[in-house]
């Protein structure tokens, strides 16, 4: 498996979040991890991004942790970003963003990224 980089939008701190989960195993996996938070600083040591547009080219892969009231507004700097391919974990999947962004030439996925992880299909 090749390293990627991985951008996580809705990082959180706390051990019991899915999200957290993911961090700690993309990291485990040898992926280089970008948690993005607005009022978080740093997770595990990593530095959190408060915004999506802080974030410079390339990224593989952009796993999502936020609703679709969150995500809504994402879709101008998802495509800015240009990520091979987005994975919309399950409680995050928004149809009409996937749409768009695979109208943009992003691949999309509904999945759970630890599932993928842990049966080898990340």
């Amino acid at each position: 498996m090749s390293q990627q980089r991985v951008v996580i939008v809705g990082a959180s701190d706390n051990p019991a979040r899915y999200s957290h989960r993911a961090l700690l195993l993309l990291r485990k996996h040898g992926h280089d991890v970008v948690p993005v938070h607005p009022k978080l600083v740093e997770i595990e040591g990593i530095p959190v991004v408060a915004h999506l547009s802080l974030i410079e080219n390339p990224v593989d892969t952009v796993t999502m942790y936020v609703g679709r009231a969150i995500s809504a507004g994402l879709q101008d700097k998802l495509i800015s970003l240009k990520p091979r391919r987005i994975i919309f974990n399950p409680g995050a999947e928004n149809a009409t963003l996937a749409d768009a962004l695979q109208k943009a030439g992003i691949a999309c996925e509904e999945a759970c990224t630890l599932v993928l992880l842990n049966s080898g299909q990340f």
